[in-house]
């Protein structure tokens, strides 16, 4: 708002005011009267500057002092302008709290870097991925921050339209896709993208191309050479014929169940879960998937189940029927014969639980974490001539991960191995009563 002009009206003022004073003195023959005037308005001027600078320099009121006449106006406009950059300073308070807010909100962490790669300002994610602390660390040299070789070879190229993969300084086993981007006057923004799960997805889908190519490569080659052996062949009888058309079953259904195993295991990481599931009858299913065991082990093993028959859980039957059975051949192919496979299905520390122990060789510590991957065999050589495709504990994980459960397992080697499936979601179908079937 534009102030008016009081200077015109305080030169008047004081202009009539001396005239009057002057003419009043010598016509009463006091010229001491001027002086004195003229003395009082000295005074009052410098009592009013002394306000000023006093409330400038030491007062803690926000408004300045009143006054009068000119002073008045200048105390006046200095109150408009007190206002007028304390309303400026809420907005700028206020938008850089959005900024701030909204930097926070990000799905990477943003660093603020000055022209010499000076750490300006970072949001949460920055510090949480690059173990940044603030205030520490501000200020400081993003260079000297992160230190990894690929990191410092980024900054040196200062290409940079790519973006460099490194794992974090915070977590080794999490991926950081970093990117800087120049903005505003010779600034830069540092952008720091958790990708592990998308590195893990890339990782996965090169050992499957690698893992389905060498495991259709062995089936591929034999079928080829028994073809190559049958054309070569002059006469052909029953006799020569029933080795090579056996290899070639044998290999035609490996190939089988590893197509049909690999269709299972993309529904179940791509197709989301039924919204309607039926209470599964676990005794029936389990009586079910125990005879198939049996005949899979042609008695070359003691099967025992035990089984709560009171408990049954929600889900879909297929999904679950695969996981059992995943877990029972599994079961069958590692263990010697003369083994002993225990199958009980009861409740403990609130979760439904399916255990399948078995007296075979044991799985070593460290392959234990790994079991659930794709293609992942403790024995090469022994998986490949019990016809095992090295998807079943997948398809295990993933159908209890679709039911809200996990699997645990507890192997010693030498002793057995004991695979646990656990299903929180569970209820009581009937009395609590406890069956053993042999």
């Amino acid at each position: 708002m534009l102030m008016s002009n009081p200077w015109p009206a305080a030169a008047f003022r004081t202009a009539a005011g001396g005239a009057f004073i002057t003419l009043f003195g010598v016509a009463t023959g006091v010229p001491w009267l001027v002086l004195a005037a003229g003395s009082g308005l000295l005074v009052y001027n410098l009592s009013q500057a002394y306000r000023l600078e006093r409330w400038l320099r030491a007062s803690r009121r926000r408004r300045p002092p009143r006054g009068n006449g000119v002073w008045g106006h200048i105390f006046d406009g200095l109150d408009r302008q007190q206002l007028q950059q304390r309303t400026r300073r809420t907005r700028l308070v206020r938008l850089l709290r959005r900024f701030r807010e909204g930097a926070n909100a990000m799905p990477d962490g943003t660093i603020v870097l000055s022209a010499g790669g000076d750490m300006q300002w970072w949001n949460r994610l920055a510090s949480r991925y690059l173990g940044l602390r603030w205030p520490q660390d501000r200020g400081q040299r993003i260079a000297n921050l992160i230190r990894h070789p690929e990191f410092a070879a980024y900054l040196a190229e200062r290409d940079w339209t790519a973006a460099v993969k490194i794992p974090s300084p915070q977590d080794p086993r999490r991926t950081l896709e970093i990117r800087i981007v120049p903005y505003g006057d010779h600034q830069q923004m540092l952008l720091a993208r958790d990708i592990t799960e998308l590195h893990r997805l890339e990782t996965m889908r090169r050992d499957f191309v690698g893992n389905v190519s060498h495991e259709l490569r062995t089936p591929l080659t034999v079928l080829q050479g028994m073809s190559e052996q049958l054309g070569e062949m002059e006469s052909l009888d029953a006799e020569e014929l029933a080795r090579p058309l056996a290899l070639m079953d044998q290999q035609i259904g490996r190939m089988t169940r590893l197509v049909d195993d690999l269709l299972l295991l993309s529904r179940l990481e791509t197709e989301r879960p039924a919204g309607e599931r039926g209470t599964i009858d676990m005794p029936a299913l389990l009586t079910e998937a125990v005879d198939e065991a049996r005949a899979l082990s042609n008695e070359r093993h003691s099967i025992a189940l035990t089984m709560d028959e009171s408990l049954g859980i929600d889900g879909d039957r297929d999904e679950i029927r695969s996981a059992i059975s995943n877990l029972l051949s599994n079961a069958v192919k590692y263990t010697e014969a003369g083994g002993r496979i225990d199958v009980r299905w009861f409740a403990a520390e609130g979760a439904a639980c399916l255990a399948v122990a078995d007296t075979g060789r044991g799985v070593p510590p460290h392959h234990i974490p790994r079991l659930t991957e794709r293609f992942y065999r403790v024995d090469h050589g022994r998986a490949s001539r019990d016809g095992g495709t090295g998807l079943g504990l997948a398809i295990v994980k993933h159908v209890l991960s679709r039911h809200g459960g996990r699997l645990e397992v507890t192997s010693q080697v030498g002793v057995g191995s004991t695979f646990t499936a656990l299903f929180p979601d569970y209820q009581r179908v009937g009395d609590a009563s406890a069956s053993t079937v042999s």
